[in-house]
């Protein structure tokens, strides 16, 4: 058996007439970009999660940039992120010249909450947590930390669409949640989009300025900006899975039950999953001691699998002058020496779910 670790396609199958329809009714309306379809999407989404405001724009990693840009920080300052992440969590501080200060990972995959305080210097505007393969970081602690020293809070939700901790959904704890839309993820458009949420009007009012040249009015450019617009196509489509967000959640819950409760191979770990939240499943990883040859035994097995992440990026080769090497950061190391994702999404065969189990246990 041949199992891909996502099929965009199968997905799309689930719900293709809607997508359709959706499509051909953008392309029949003339109307492209920043249009009513945009201000539907962001609305119902901002209800959605429980925002007052919603705005769209072209990718995950924009909303990080243009979220901090916002709230002025800039050359000098120095923003916490998570040692063990996507590196697009660090380009969204190193574009606005503000310094990145890493802090390592904890049991969940996650920033250790516990160890933010002793990386804070005067310089510390900001708190980036990201909620890693889905699972909530812990924000009680956090927003504790950040109250604690007067600090803002920018949630990177990426891969948390629809999880929660505490029964509070993520991206509404700190000033902004930031949220991406790459086809994979648990909202997913039909190629790049992204948005940020925030309950602060006037915050609301910047952001839609620097996605648009920095204008509410065109030619009238009132502060510097760029070019980040979520186009009405994506908005449509983006709709139609803002309907199937919830069904879809329960598909990916029920591959993740199946894995949890059917692999019992002593030497792989399952993702360990805190008691007070809601993953929302976005990715399965499992810790094993030998990363390659079990990748490479489900390779030879028909099981395709992924690594998140292999490479942190306080290691990336772009940012190589920062001096660091990875064992100052040992569980973020350790983690990405380690880490190997099972295929988990919405329209996954269950045959094929089961037939994972039974590689993986067979290992």
């Amino acid at each position: 058996m041949n199992v891909e670790y996502v099929s965009l396609k199968r997905h799309f199958e689930l719900y293709q007439n809607e997508y359709e329809q959706a499509a051909l009714r953008i392309l029949r309306s003339g109307w492209f970009v920043l249009g009513p379809e945009l201000e539907k999407f962001e609305m119902e989404f901002a209800h959605h999660i429980g925002r007052k405001y919603c705005i769209g724009v072209n990718s995950g990693t924009d909303a990080l940039i243009l979220a901090l840009r916002a709230l002025g920080i800039g050359s000098g300052d120095e923003v916490i992120v998570p040692a063990g992440s996507y590196i697009a969590s660090v380009i969204g501080v190193i574009e606005n010249g503000a310094n990145p200060v890493f802090v390592d990972s904890d049991e969940f995959l996650l920033l250790d909450a516990k160890k933010i305080e002793s990386a804070i210097t005067s310089r510390t505007k900001a708190i980036l947590p990201v909620h890693m393969y889905g699972q909530p970081c812990d924000m009680k602690k956090i927003m504790e930390i950040a109250d604690k020293h007067n600090l803002l809070v920018v949630e990177d939700c990426a891969q948390s669409h629809d999880a929660a901790y505490d029964g509070k959904r993520t991206g509404t704890f700190g000033i902004m949640g930031c949220f991406s839309f790459y086809p994979t993820k648990p909202l997913g458009a039909l190629g790049d989009a992204g948005a940020i949420l925030t309950d602060d009007e006037e915050m609301a009012n910047q952001l839609k300025m620097l996605r648009n040249y920095g204008s509410r009015r065109k030619y009238h450019n009132e502060i510097a900006g760029i070019n980040s617009r979520m186009d009405e196509l994506q908005a449509a489509l983006l709709r139609i899975g803002l309907k199937h967000i919830k069904e879809d959640y329960y598909l990916r819950e029920n591959i993740a039950c199946k894995y949890m409760g059917g692999i019992r191979n002593p030497k792989v770990k399952l993702p360990k999953i805190q008691d007070n939240v809601t993953h929302s499943y976005h990715l399965f990883p499992l810790i094993v001691d030998n990363q390659g040859y079990f990748q490479n035994y489900l390779k030879q097995h028909g099981i395709k699998t992924q690594i998140h992440y292999p490479i942190p990026p306080y290691c990336a080769e772009c940012y190589e002058t920062m001096g660091y090497v990875p064992a100052d950061f040992e569980k973020a190391d350790y983690i990405a020496k380690h880490e190997v994702s099972l295929p988990i999404y919405a329209g996954m065969p269950e045959e094929e779910v089961m037939y994972v189990v039974d590689v993986v246990n067979s290992y």
